[in-house]
Protein backbone atom coordinates (compact mmCIF):
# COMPACT_ATOMS: atom_id res chain seq x y z
CA UNK A 1 0.00 0.00 0.00
CA UNK A 2 1.68 3.42 -0.72
CA UNK A 3 2.63 5.65 1.46
CA UNK A 4 -0.29 8.29 2.09
CA UNK A 5 1.58 11.81 1.33
CA UNK A 6 1.16 14.24 4.33
CA UNK A 7 0.53 17.06 1.45
CA UNK A 8 -1.94 14.92 -0.99
CA UNK A 9 -4.46 18.01 -0.38
CA UNK A 10 -1.88 19.61 -2.38
CA UNK A 11 -2.80 19.77 -6.43
CA UNK A 12 1.27 20.49 -7.35
CA UNK A 13 2.42 17.76 -5.56
CA UNK A 14 3.51 14.34 -7.47
CA UNK A 15 3.71 11.78 -5.72
CA UNK A 16 6.86 9.01 -6.33
CA UNK A 17 4.14 6.69 -7.73
CA UNK A 18 3.09 9.08 -10.55
CA UNK A 19 6.59 9.46 -11.14
CA UNK A 20 7.03 5.74 -11.83
CA UNK A 21 3.97 5.06 -13.92
CA UNK A 22 4.58 8.13 -16.18
CA UNK A 23 6.37 8.00 -19.57
CA UNK A 24 9.80 9.59 -19.19
CA UNK A 25 10.21 12.54 -21.32
CA UNK A 26 11.90 11.92 -24.62
CA UNK A 27 10.91 12.89 -28.65
CA UNK A 28 11.26 9.96 -30.76
CA UNK A 29 10.35 12.37 -33.86
CA UNK A 30 13.32 14.11 -32.72
CA UNK A 31 15.34 11.36 -32.35
CA UNK A 32 14.09 10.01 -35.90
CA UNK A 33 15.10 13.36 -37.51
CA UNK A 34 18.84 13.65 -36.34
CA UNK A 35 19.38 10.03 -37.71
CA UNK A 36 17.75 10.48 -40.82
CA UNK A 37 19.58 13.74 -41.23
CA UNK A 38 23.04 11.69 -40.15
CA UNK A 39 22.17 9.31 -42.78
CA UNK A 40 21.40 12.39 -45.60
CA UNK A 41 24.29 14.18 -44.66
CA UNK A 42 28.37 13.99 -43.66
CA UNK A 43 28.04 17.69 -41.96
CA UNK A 44 24.64 16.91 -40.40
CA UNK A 45 26.42 14.04 -38.46
CA UNK A 46 29.53 16.03 -37.43
CA UNK A 47 27.08 18.17 -35.72
CA UNK A 48 25.46 15.85 -33.96
CA UNK A 49 28.31 14.53 -32.66
CA UNK A 50 29.25 17.51 -31.56
CA UNK A 51 26.02 17.72 -29.62
CA UNK A 52 25.25 13.94 -28.58
CA UNK A 53 25.81 10.58 -27.20
CA UNK A 54 24.29 7.26 -27.61
CA UNK A 55 22.59 7.42 -24.46
CA UNK A 56 20.88 10.48 -25.00
CA UNK A 57 18.30 8.56 -27.40
CA UNK A 58 15.51 7.35 -25.15
CA UNK A 59 14.84 4.22 -28.07
CA UNK A 60 17.62 1.61 -27.64
CA UNK A 61 17.34 0.31 -30.94
CA UNK A 62 18.16 4.58 -31.59
CA UNK A 63 21.25 4.28 -29.65
CA UNK A 64 22.70 0.84 -31.81
CA UNK A 65 22.35 2.41 -34.68
CA UNK A 66 24.09 5.95 -33.31
CA UNK A 67 26.96 3.63 -31.80
CA UNK A 68 27.19 1.85 -35.27
CA UNK A 69 27.27 5.71 -37.48
CA UNK A 70 30.20 6.49 -34.28
CA UNK A 71 32.26 3.62 -34.76
CA UNK A 72 32.11 4.59 -38.95
CA UNK A 73 32.47 7.86 -37.70
CA UNK A 74 35.83 7.47 -35.75
CA UNK A 75 37.33 5.17 -39.06
CA UNK A 76 36.84 7.84 -41.18
CA UNK A 77 33.93 5.90 -43.11
CA UNK A 78 30.99 7.16 -44.73
CA UNK A 79 28.14 7.13 -43.47
CA UNK A 80 24.70 5.98 -45.34
CA UNK A 81 21.88 3.00 -45.45
CA UNK A 82 24.26 0.47 -46.50
CA UNK A 83 27.18 1.35 -44.49
CA UNK A 84 25.69 1.88 -41.75
CA UNK A 85 23.61 -1.47 -42.31
CA UNK A 86 26.95 -3.62 -42.73
CA UNK A 87 28.11 -2.37 -39.50
CA UNK A 88 24.89 -3.21 -37.36
CA UNK A 89 24.89 -6.42 -39.03
CA UNK A 90 28.17 -6.91 -37.96
CA UNK A 91 27.39 -5.98 -34.63
CA UNK A 92 24.66 -8.74 -35.15
CA UNK A 93 22.30 -5.61 -34.54
CA UNK A 94 20.49 -5.59 -37.92
CA UNK A 95 17.61 -7.51 -37.35
CA UNK A 96 16.90 -6.14 -34.03
CA UNK A 97 16.43 -2.27 -35.61
CA UNK A 98 14.55 -3.18 -37.97
CA UNK A 99 16.65 -4.06 -40.84
CA UNK A 100 18.20 -1.96 -43.98
CA UNK A 101 14.29 -1.46 -44.08
CA UNK A 102 14.38 1.00 -41.16
CA UNK A 103 17.37 2.85 -41.81
CA UNK A 104 16.05 3.79 -45.44
CA UNK A 105 12.53 4.84 -43.31
CA UNK A 106 14.85 7.44 -41.45
CA UNK A 107 16.31 8.74 -44.58
CA UNK A 108 12.45 9.18 -46.09
CA UNK A 109 11.38 10.90 -43.23
CA UNK A 110 13.58 13.38 -42.69
CA UNK A 111 13.08 15.72 -46.20
CA UNK A 112 16.22 18.12 -45.08
CA UNK A 113 19.61 17.83 -42.68
CA UNK A 114 19.09 21.37 -42.08
CA UNK A 115 17.33 21.61 -38.69
CA UNK A 116 20.00 18.62 -37.24
CA UNK A 117 21.73 20.91 -34.31
CA UNK A 118 17.67 22.45 -33.42
CA UNK A 119 16.91 18.75 -33.52
CA UNK A 120 20.02 17.25 -31.49
CA UNK A 121 19.12 19.81 -28.50
CA UNK A 122 15.63 18.61 -28.05
CA UNK A 123 17.29 14.88 -28.31
CA UNK A 124 19.94 16.22 -25.74
CA UNK A 125 17.81 18.00 -22.88
CA UNK A 126 14.94 15.36 -23.08
CA UNK A 127 18.09 13.00 -22.12
CA UNK A 128 19.21 15.20 -18.97
CA UNK A 129 15.22 15.01 -18.01
CA UNK A 130 15.57 11.72 -17.73
CA UNK A 131 18.79 11.39 -16.37
CA UNK A 132 17.57 14.76 -13.83
CA UNK A 133 15.27 12.05 -12.38
CA UNK A 134 17.21 9.21 -12.82
CA UNK A 135 19.40 11.04 -10.67
CA UNK A 136 16.75 12.28 -8.39
CA UNK A 137 15.55 8.45 -7.83
CA UNK A 138 19.00 7.69 -6.82
CA UNK A 139 18.98 10.00 -4.04
CA UNK A 140 15.58 9.62 -2.31
CA UNK A 141 17.03 5.99 -2.11
CA UNK A 142 19.97 6.97 -0.35
CA UNK A 143 18.03 9.32 1.94
CA UNK A 144 15.05 6.19 2.66
CA UNK A 145 18.03 3.49 3.42
CA UNK A 146 19.82 6.33 5.56
CA UNK A 147 23.02 4.01 5.41
CA UNK A 148 25.47 7.26 4.85
CA UNK A 149 25.60 10.76 6.49
CA UNK A 150 23.73 13.46 5.50
CA UNK A 151 26.71 15.66 4.53
CA UNK A 152 27.55 12.44 1.73
CA UNK A 153 24.83 12.11 0.16
CA UNK A 154 24.06 15.55 0.16
CA UNK A 155 27.69 16.01 -1.75
CA UNK A 156 26.99 12.94 -4.19
CA UNK A 157 23.86 14.61 -4.92
CA UNK A 158 25.47 17.76 -5.53
CA UNK A 159 28.17 16.28 -7.74
CA UNK A 160 25.55 14.47 -10.22
CA UNK A 161 23.22 17.83 -10.60
CA UNK A 162 26.61 19.71 -10.78
CA UNK A 163 27.73 17.03 -14.04
CA UNK A 164 24.64 17.64 -15.33
CA UNK A 165 24.70 21.01 -15.45
CA UNK A 166 28.25 20.73 -16.77
CA UNK A 167 26.93 18.98 -19.74
CA UNK A 168 23.89 21.27 -20.67
CA UNK A 169 26.28 24.68 -20.46
CA UNK A 170 29.14 22.64 -22.96
CA UNK A 171 29.42 24.48 -26.31
CA UNK A 172 30.91 23.71 -29.61
CA UNK A 173 32.78 25.76 -32.22
CA UNK A 174 31.86 29.40 -33.26
CA UNK A 175 32.79 30.51 -36.33
CA UNK A 176 35.61 33.60 -35.87
CA UNK A 177 33.57 36.07 -38.34
CA UNK A 178 31.00 36.56 -35.94
CA UNK A 179 33.70 36.93 -32.68
CA UNK A 180 35.84 39.13 -34.69
CA UNK A 181 33.28 41.59 -35.00
CA UNK A 182 32.52 41.20 -31.51
CA UNK A 183 36.15 41.74 -30.79
CA UNK A 184 36.55 44.80 -32.65
CA UNK A 185 33.49 46.33 -31.21
CA UNK A 186 35.77 45.79 -27.62
CA UNK A 187 38.43 47.58 -28.96
CA UNK A 188 36.70 50.64 -29.96
CA UNK A 189 35.28 50.60 -27.05
CA UNK A 190 38.72 50.70 -25.33
CA UNK A 191 39.47 53.82 -27.55
CA UNK A 192 36.94 55.79 -26.59
CA UNK A 193 37.82 55.26 -22.64
CA UNK A 194 41.74 55.61 -23.53
CA UNK A 195 43.92 55.39 -20.35
CA UNK A 196 40.70 54.18 -18.11
CA UNK A 197 39.70 51.39 -16.27
CA UNK A 198 38.07 48.86 -18.94
CA UNK A 199 36.91 46.44 -15.81
CA UNK A 200 35.64 46.30 -12.14
CA UNK A 201 37.83 49.37 -10.50
CA UNK A 202 40.15 48.25 -7.71
CA UNK A 203 39.74 51.78 -6.66
CA UNK A 204 44.18 51.49 -6.15
CA UNK A 205 45.30 53.85 -8.92
CA UNK A 206 48.73 52.05 -10.10
CA UNK A 207 46.92 48.43 -9.82
CA UNK A 208 44.16 49.50 -12.09
CA UNK A 209 46.76 50.90 -14.38
CA UNK A 210 48.73 47.44 -14.44
CA UNK A 211 45.44 45.60 -14.80
CA UNK A 212 42.94 48.17 -16.24
CA UNK A 213 40.75 46.41 -13.38
CA UNK A 214 39.23 43.26 -12.90
CA UNK A 215 37.96 41.99 -16.15
CA UNK A 216 35.01 39.91 -16.99
CA UNK A 217 35.08 36.19 -16.90
CA UNK A 218 38.56 36.30 -14.82
CA UNK A 219 39.20 34.10 -11.55
CA UNK A 220 41.61 36.64 -9.60
CA UNK A 221 43.30 34.84 -6.96
CA UNK A 222 44.76 37.32 -3.74
CA UNK A 223 47.34 35.26 -1.86
CA UNK A 224 49.10 35.79 1.49
CA UNK A 225 50.36 34.59 4.74
CA UNK A 226 47.54 34.91 7.57
CA UNK A 227 47.29 38.74 9.07
CA UNK A 228 48.61 40.03 5.85
CA UNK A 229 45.26 41.81 5.35
CA UNK A 230 43.94 39.51 2.65
CA UNK A 231 40.06 39.96 3.43
CA UNK A 232 41.18 43.68 4.18
CA UNK A 233 42.32 44.47 0.54
CA UNK A 234 39.27 42.65 -1.09
CA UNK A 235 36.82 44.57 1.50
CA UNK A 236 38.47 47.86 0.51
CA UNK A 237 38.05 46.46 -3.74
CA UNK A 238 33.91 45.51 -2.64
CA UNK A 239 33.57 49.22 -1.10
CA UNK A 240 35.39 50.89 -3.94
CA UNK A 241 32.72 49.43 -6.83
CA UNK A 242 29.97 49.53 -4.86
CA UNK A 243 29.71 53.03 -3.49
CA UNK A 244 31.71 54.75 -5.96
CA UNK A 245 30.84 53.34 -9.09
CA UNK A 246 27.41 51.17 -7.84
CA UNK A 247 28.84 47.43 -8.90
CA UNK A 248 27.13 45.22 -7.05
CA UNK A 249 29.36 43.00 -4.92
CA UNK A 250 28.70 39.46 -3.56
CA UNK A 251 30.56 38.04 -0.83
CA UNK A 252 30.81 34.31 0.55
CA UNK A 253 32.55 34.95 3.67
CA UNK A 254 33.28 31.13 4.94
CA UNK A 255 35.73 32.27 7.83
CA UNK A 256 34.13 35.57 9.41
CA UNK A 257 30.51 36.86 10.31
CA UNK A 258 28.39 39.08 8.20
CA UNK A 259 28.62 41.87 11.28
CA UNK A 260 32.35 41.17 11.75
CA UNK A 261 32.74 42.01 7.78
CA UNK A 262 30.27 45.62 8.29
CA UNK A 263 32.11 46.32 11.49
CA UNK A 264 35.56 46.54 9.13
CA UNK A 265 33.70 48.24 6.65
CA UNK A 266 32.25 50.94 8.98
CA UNK A 267 35.91 51.37 10.81
CA UNK A 268 37.20 51.92 7.10
CA UNK A 269 34.63 54.01 6.22
CA UNK A 270 34.53 55.93 9.02
CA UNK A 271 38.38 56.05 9.67
CA UNK A 272 38.16 54.91 13.30
CA UNK A 273 40.16 53.05 15.12
CA UNK A 274 38.41 48.96 15.26
CA UNK A 275 40.31 48.06 18.08
CA UNK A 276 38.67 50.78 20.00
CA UNK A 277 35.28 50.51 18.75
CA UNK A 278 35.94 46.57 19.31
CA UNK A 279 36.83 47.26 23.12
CA UNK A 280 34.21 49.95 23.55
CA UNK A 281 36.85 52.53 24.06
CA UNK A 282 35.76 54.54 21.29
CA UNK A 283 35.25 58.34 22.47
CA UNK A 284 31.96 59.45 22.25
CA UNK A 285 33.00 62.36 19.42
CA UNK A 286 33.68 59.78 16.99
CA UNK A 287 30.97 57.89 16.90
CA UNK A 288 29.15 61.24 14.14
CA UNK A 289 31.73 59.73 11.96
CA UNK A 290 30.66 55.80 12.26
CA UNK A 291 26.88 57.12 11.78
CA UNK A 292 27.94 59.02 8.46
CA UNK A 293 29.57 55.55 7.68
CA UNK A 294 26.94 54.00 7.97
CA UNK A 295 24.31 56.50 6.00
CA UNK A 296 26.86 55.74 2.95
CA UNK A 297 27.42 52.15 3.40
CA UNK A 298 23.68 51.46 3.70
CA UNK A 299 22.79 52.44 0.25
CA UNK A 300 26.02 50.76 -1.12
CA UNK A 301 24.96 47.73 -3.35
CA UNK A 302 26.79 44.80 -0.98
CA UNK A 303 25.75 41.43 -0.12
CA UNK A 304 27.33 39.05 2.45
CA UNK A 305 26.50 35.36 2.57
CA UNK A 306 28.58 34.22 5.66
CA UNK A 307 27.42 30.80 5.50
CA UNK A 308 30.64 28.28 6.66
CA UNK A 309 31.48 25.18 4.97
CA UNK A 310 30.13 26.20 1.81
CA UNK A 311 30.44 23.51 -1.42
CA UNK A 312 31.33 24.61 -4.93
CA UNK A 313 27.95 23.50 -6.08
CA UNK A 314 26.02 25.75 -3.09
CA UNK A 315 28.24 28.91 -4.51
CA UNK A 316 27.81 28.65 -7.91
CA UNK A 317 23.59 27.80 -7.20
CA UNK A 318 23.92 31.15 -5.20
CA UNK A 319 26.07 33.32 -7.40
CA UNK A 320 23.38 32.29 -10.07
CA UNK A 321 20.46 33.55 -7.86
CA UNK A 322 22.23 36.39 -7.27
CA UNK A 323 22.96 37.71 -10.26
CA UNK A 324 19.54 37.00 -11.54
CA UNK A 325 17.68 38.93 -8.61
CA UNK A 326 20.70 41.77 -8.62
CA UNK A 327 23.07 43.47 -10.80
CA UNK A 328 25.92 41.80 -9.76
CA UNK A 329 29.43 42.30 -11.13
CA UNK A 330 31.71 41.14 -8.77
CA UNK A 331 31.79 38.16 -6.24
CA UNK A 332 34.83 37.57 -3.71
CA UNK A 333 35.18 34.47 -1.64
CA UNK A 334 37.17 34.68 1.37
CA UNK A 335 38.77 31.63 1.49
CA UNK A 336 39.54 29.21 -1.71
CA UNK A 337 41.00 26.95 0.91
CA UNK A 338 37.43 26.81 3.14
CA UNK A 339 35.30 26.19 0.07
CA UNK A 340 34.49 22.10 0.28
CA UNK A 341 35.57 19.85 -2.46
CA UNK A 342 33.92 16.44 -3.16
CA UNK A 343 34.53 14.21 -0.56
CA UNK A 344 35.73 11.52 -2.80
CA UNK A 345 38.50 13.71 -4.46
CA UNK A 346 41.53 11.01 -4.05
CA UNK A 347 43.92 14.08 -2.16
CA UNK A 348 43.63 17.76 -1.09
CA UNK A 349 45.77 18.54 -4.14
CA UNK A 350 42.91 17.19 -6.78
CA UNK A 351 40.49 18.44 -4.06
CA UNK A 352 41.50 22.34 -4.73
CA UNK A 353 42.19 21.84 -8.14
CA UNK A 354 38.55 20.68 -8.79
CA UNK A 355 37.13 24.18 -6.78
CA UNK A 356 39.62 26.09 -8.44
CA UNK A 357 38.28 25.08 -12.30
CA UNK A 358 34.77 25.83 -10.38
CA UNK A 359 35.44 28.83 -9.35
CA UNK A 360 36.57 29.32 -13.21
CA UNK A 361 33.74 28.26 -14.56
CA UNK A 362 31.42 30.35 -12.66
CA UNK A 363 33.24 33.63 -13.71
CA UNK A 364 33.17 32.68 -16.80
CA UNK A 365 29.34 31.37 -16.92
CA UNK A 366 28.42 34.44 -15.01
CA UNK A 367 30.68 36.73 -17.53
CA UNK A 368 31.90 38.44 -13.80
CA UNK A 369 35.15 38.96 -12.64
CA UNK A 370 35.61 36.08 -9.57
CA UNK A 371 38.27 37.12 -6.56
CA UNK A 372 39.46 34.00 -4.54
CA UNK A 373 41.62 34.79 -1.32
CA UNK A 374 44.30 32.47 -0.99
CA UNK A 375 46.39 31.13 1.85
CA UNK A 376 50.94 30.79 1.16
CA UNK A 377 52.72 28.16 2.16
CA UNK A 378 55.24 28.77 5.44
CA UNK A 379 58.32 28.57 2.41
CA UNK A 380 58.12 32.32 2.55
CA UNK A 381 58.64 32.46 5.51
CA UNK A 382 61.56 30.10 6.34
CA UNK A 383 63.57 30.97 2.98
CA UNK A 384 66.16 33.27 3.57
CA UNK A 385 66.80 36.94 2.02
CA UNK A 386 63.76 38.09 -0.36
CA UNK A 387 60.25 37.08 1.39
CA UNK A 388 57.88 38.31 -1.33
CA UNK A 389 55.79 35.58 -1.97
CA UNK A 390 56.44 34.13 -6.02
CA UNK A 391 53.66 31.84 -7.56
CA UNK A 392 54.93 27.96 -5.96
CA UNK A 393 54.25 29.77 -2.59
CA UNK A 394 50.94 29.48 -2.91
CA UNK A 395 49.52 26.11 -1.37
CA UNK A 396 48.48 23.42 -3.98
CA UNK A 397 49.57 25.83 -6.34
CA UNK A 398 49.96 23.78 -9.64
CA UNK A 399 45.56 23.87 -9.83
CA UNK A 400 45.80 27.42 -8.71
CA UNK A 401 48.07 28.82 -10.50
CA UNK A 402 47.18 27.36 -13.80
CA UNK A 403 43.53 27.84 -13.50
CA UNK A 404 43.91 31.67 -12.30
CA UNK A 405 43.67 34.40 -14.99
CA UNK A 406 45.28 37.30 -12.17
CA UNK A 407 47.58 36.40 -9.07
CA UNK A 408 47.94 39.09 -6.75
CA UNK A 409 50.05 38.88 -3.75
CA UNK A 410 50.11 41.08 -0.34
CA UNK A 411 53.25 42.45 0.34
CA UNK A 412 54.23 43.75 3.87
CA UNK A 413 58.27 44.32 4.74
CA UNK A 414 57.28 45.86 8.31
CA UNK A 415 55.71 42.50 9.29
CA UNK A 416 58.74 40.11 8.73
CA UNK A 417 61.91 43.03 8.94
CA UNK A 418 62.08 47.04 10.96
CA UNK A 419 61.05 49.56 8.44
CA UNK A 420 61.81 53.20 8.12
CA UNK A 421 58.32 54.14 6.94
CA UNK A 422 55.42 51.72 8.34
CA UNK A 423 52.50 50.75 6.64
CA UNK A 424 53.75 50.96 3.20
CA UNK A 425 52.94 47.79 1.42
CA UNK A 426 53.21 46.07 -2.30
CA UNK A 427 50.35 44.57 -4.34
CA UNK A 428 52.55 41.87 -6.90
CA UNK A 429 50.93 41.34 -9.62
CA UNK A 430 52.65 37.44 -10.06
CA UNK A 431 50.25 36.55 -12.71
CA UNK A 432 48.13 38.14 -15.36
CA UNK A 433 47.13 36.37 -18.55
CA UNK A 434 46.32 38.91 -20.31
CA UNK A 435 48.58 41.97 -18.99
CA UNK A 436 52.11 42.44 -17.71
CA UNK A 437 53.35 41.53 -14.41
CA UNK A 438 54.41 44.26 -12.10
CA UNK A 439 54.30 45.58 -8.31
CA UNK A 440 51.69 48.59 -6.83
CA UNK A 441 52.71 50.28 -3.93
CA UNK A 442 50.10 51.02 -2.03
CA UNK A 443 49.53 51.98 2.17
CA UNK A 444 48.16 49.88 4.54
CA UNK A 445 46.37 51.83 8.12
CA UNK A 446 46.64 49.24 10.54
CA UNK A 447 44.49 50.98 13.25
CA UNK A 448 41.33 51.65 10.29
CA UNK A 449 42.18 47.82 8.17
CA UNK A 450 42.32 49.95 5.29
CA UNK A 451 44.53 49.88 2.12
CA UNK A 452 44.98 53.47 0.72
CA UNK A 453 46.84 54.89 -2.26
CA UNK A 454 50.01 56.14 -1.96
CA UNK A 455 50.60 60.07 -3.39
CA UNK A 456 52.71 59.93 -6.32
CA UNK A 457 55.35 63.03 -5.39
CA UNK A 458 56.76 61.13 -2.19
CA UNK A 459 56.90 57.14 -1.36
CA UNK A 460 56.73 58.14 2.16
CA UNK A 461 53.87 61.24 1.87
CA UNK A 462 50.67 61.26 3.59
CA UNK A 463 48.67 59.18 1.63
CA UNK A 464 45.93 59.26 -1.03
CA UNK A 465 42.85 57.40 -0.07
CA UNK A 466 40.85 55.48 -3.08
CA UNK A 467 37.77 57.01 -1.61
Amino acid sequence: MPRKDSSAGNGNVVTSDQIIDRLPPQDINAEVAVLGAMLQESNAASKAFEILEDWCFYKSDHQHIFQAMAALFEHNEPLDVLTVGAELQRRGQLDAVGGNYYLTELVARVPSAANVEYHARIVLEKAILRRLIGVATEITTEAFEEQERVDDILDKAEQRIFSLSERRLRRGFEFINPILHKTFDTIEAYHQRRGSVTGVPTGFTDLDELTSGLQKSDLIIVAGRPSMGKTAFCLNIARNAAVDHKIGVGIFSLEMANYQLALRLLCSEARVNSHAVRTGRLPREQFSKLALAVGKLAEAPIYIDDAPALTVMEIRAKARRLVAEKKVGLFIVDYLQLVRGPRNAESRQIEISMISQSLKALAKELEVPVIALSQLSRAVETRGGDRRPILSDLRESGAIEQDADVVLFIYRPEVYDRVEFEGISEIIIGKQRNGPTGSAKVMFLKDYVLFANLEKNRSDSPLETPF
